[in-house]
Protein backbone atom coordinates (compact mmCIF):
# COMPACT_ATOMS: atom_id res chain seq x y z
CA UNK A 1 0.00 0.00 0.00
CA UNK A 2 1.16 3.69 -0.87
CA UNK A 3 -0.59 6.66 0.36
CA UNK A 4 0.04 9.80 0.25
CA UNK A 5 -0.99 11.53 3.83
CA UNK A 6 -1.18 15.91 3.96
CA UNK A 7 -3.29 16.30 6.43
CA UNK A 8 -3.84 14.99 10.10
CA UNK A 9 -7.20 13.47 9.31
CA UNK A 10 -5.95 11.12 7.04
CA UNK A 11 -3.62 8.94 9.36
CA UNK A 12 -6.77 7.94 10.82
CA UNK A 13 -8.61 7.11 7.91
CA UNK A 14 -5.68 4.98 6.75
CA UNK A 15 -5.20 3.33 10.13
CA UNK A 16 -9.15 2.34 10.33
CA UNK A 17 -8.70 1.26 6.34
CA UNK A 18 -5.96 -1.18 7.08
CA UNK A 19 -7.12 -2.50 10.66
CA UNK A 20 -10.29 -3.46 8.60
CA UNK A 21 -8.36 -4.80 5.97
CA UNK A 22 -6.83 -7.21 7.99
CA UNK A 23 -9.81 -8.27 9.89
CA UNK A 24 -9.12 -6.81 13.29
CA UNK A 25 -11.24 -5.16 15.24
CA UNK A 26 -10.82 -1.84 17.41
CA UNK A 27 -10.52 -4.12 20.75
CA UNK A 28 -8.21 -6.56 18.74
CA UNK A 29 -5.69 -3.63 17.38
CA UNK A 30 -6.02 -2.12 21.08
CA UNK A 31 -5.12 -5.37 22.46
CA UNK A 32 -1.92 -5.71 20.72
CA UNK A 33 -0.57 -2.04 21.33
CA UNK A 34 -1.68 -2.20 25.22
CA UNK A 35 -4.63 0.40 25.02
CA UNK A 36 -8.29 0.35 25.65
CA UNK A 37 -10.92 -0.09 23.03
CA UNK A 38 -12.07 3.43 23.62
CA UNK A 39 -8.40 5.16 23.06
CA UNK A 40 -7.88 3.16 19.97
CA UNK A 41 -11.44 4.79 18.69
CA UNK A 42 -9.79 8.20 19.69
CA UNK A 43 -6.90 7.47 17.98
CA UNK A 44 -8.51 6.84 14.51
CA UNK A 45 -10.77 9.89 14.90
CA UNK A 46 -8.28 12.57 16.47
CA UNK A 47 -4.88 10.78 15.02
CA UNK A 48 -3.65 14.61 15.76
CA UNK A 49 -3.63 13.95 19.25
CA UNK A 50 -1.36 10.73 19.06
CA UNK A 51 2.33 11.17 19.18
CA UNK A 52 5.22 9.98 16.53
CA UNK A 53 6.49 7.31 18.80
CA UNK A 54 2.58 6.01 19.14
CA UNK A 55 2.05 6.25 15.60
CA UNK A 56 4.96 3.73 14.61
CA UNK A 57 4.16 1.51 16.92
CA UNK A 58 0.48 1.22 15.18
CA UNK A 59 1.70 1.49 11.99
CA UNK A 60 4.04 -1.76 13.27
CA UNK A 61 1.09 -3.38 14.66
CA UNK A 62 -0.40 -3.14 11.21
CA UNK A 63 2.31 -4.39 9.46
CA UNK A 64 3.15 -0.82 8.15
CA UNK A 65 6.27 1.50 7.55
CA UNK A 66 6.47 5.16 7.68
CA UNK A 67 8.79 6.46 4.91
CA UNK A 68 9.65 10.08 4.76
CA UNK A 69 10.62 11.56 0.58
CA UNK A 70 10.58 14.65 -0.46
CA UNK A 71 7.93 15.47 -2.95
CA UNK A 72 7.55 13.39 -6.04
CA UNK A 73 8.96 10.80 -5.18
CA UNK A 74 12.33 10.69 -4.12
CA UNK A 75 13.40 8.98 -1.22
CA UNK A 76 14.94 11.65 1.38
CA UNK A 77 18.63 12.25 2.00
CA UNK A 78 20.69 10.15 3.95
CA UNK A 79 17.59 7.17 3.82
CA UNK A 80 18.61 4.80 0.95
CA UNK A 81 20.77 1.58 2.26
CA UNK A 82 20.81 2.91 5.81
CA UNK A 83 20.49 0.34 8.53
CA UNK A 84 16.92 -0.82 9.59
CA UNK A 85 15.28 1.33 12.35
CA UNK A 86 14.84 0.44 15.60
CA UNK A 87 12.29 -1.40 16.75
CA UNK A 88 9.95 0.18 19.29
CA UNK A 89 9.62 -1.80 22.50
CA UNK A 90 7.20 -0.22 24.96
CA UNK A 91 5.29 3.06 24.00
CA UNK A 92 3.76 5.39 26.75
CA UNK A 93 0.37 5.78 25.92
Amino acid sequence: MNQLLSVPSQVGLVLRAVRKSAKLSQKQLAAKLGLSQNRMSELETDPGSMRVDQLLAILSALGLELQVQTRGGSPAAGTEGGASPPTVSKVEW
